[in-house]
């Protein structure tokens, strides 16, 4: 069963929840920005993302209060002086990260809240965090309001001017993906860890053209044994085996007695082992009892 909602028919609190909470695991914009008068301010924002390579660009949204409807300081500040610097977060400074979201009075330095370090920026005003593994130095573009209402979006369109890469996240010379360990929002009080156990790889079809769901035979589109991650792994193939390639691999592999549930089994073991090429195979072969 399907809840439909309108989303101008319930309140802004209940609509926040709904949309922080199945719109996510959301990358976390760790913003430090500074005043006219030069007080520093680092505050977390999760509604946040890269949206160009060239140039490179990232857009991060400090929402207006859903009880007060007053401005973050970070809104403020980029209003002031149009620079900020975007930190990466990881697991190692997650409750910092955390306790920084605090509402503390505006010209409160939360970088010594806290216990992170200040480190002077290259081509910007405000300081980047020590601790951070990835550290952008960004002048901002363009601010846009989306409306003056309470939890109204205010898109910080930012440009990257300047890397920081702390030396222990990276790997031959590339960013290391098991090495950050970085976190994301979740929904409530609940963030999620990036590491090993969670990543897994799926092969993209950018360079070539996969077949698609739709050219697999319907025995094995409509399949009890397969789930959709299988189908779309499936589907990504440039193309089917031949004829004398399943007729090799089978007599090889001493499959031919298999009934057609256990070579939907067999080729399920084999699509989660990354052999798509030989579940493929089996799975034909079921399609000729």
């Amino acid at each position: 069963m399907i809840k439909t909602i309108d989303p101008t028919t319930i309140p802004q609190p209940e609509l926040y929840t709904i949309l922080s909470t199945a719109v996510a695991p959301r990358p976390i914009c760790f913003a430090s920005t500074v005043d006219a008068e030069g007080n520093v301010n680092l505050s977390p924002y999760s509604f946040f993302n890269v949206f160009s390579s060239n140039p490179p660009v990232m857009v991060f949204s400090p929402t207006r209060s859903g009880r007060d409807n007053s401005l973050k300081h970070t809104h403020q500040n980029v209003i002031e002086v149009p620079q900020v610097v975007i930190n990466v977060v990881n697991h190692k400074m997650a409750e910092q990260m955390s306790l920084s979201s605090t509402a503390y009075d505006k010209g409160v330095n939360e970088f010594v809240k806290a216990g992170f370090t200040e480190v002077p920026s290259v081509k910007v005003k405000p300081p980047r965090v020590g601790e951070a593994p990835v550290s952008f130095e960004c002048t901002v573009l363009e601010v846009v309001e989306i409306a003056q209402t309470p939890g109204a979006g205010n898109l910080i369109i930012a440009q990257v001017d300047m890397i920081h890469i702390n030396d222990e996240y990276v790997t031959n010379d590339v960013l290391d993906t098991e090495k950050l360990d970085l976190v994301g929002r979740m929904g409530g009080n609940w963030y999620i860890r990036a590491i090993k156990e969670s990543l897994f790889e799926i092969p993209k079809p950018i360079r070539s053209q996969g077949i698609g769901v739709d050219a697999l035979p319907k025995g094995i589109r409509e399949s009890d044994v397969l789930t959709g991650n299988n189908l779309g792994r499936l589907g990504n193939l440039e193309q089917l085996p031949t004829t004398e390639a399943i007729k090799t691999v089978i007599e090889v592999d001493g499959v031919q007695n298999k009934s057609k549930t256990e070579l939907h089994s067999l080729a399920k073991q084999l699509l989660e082992k990354g052999d798509t090429e030989k579940a493929m195979v089996y799975l034909l072969f079921a399609e000729s009892l």
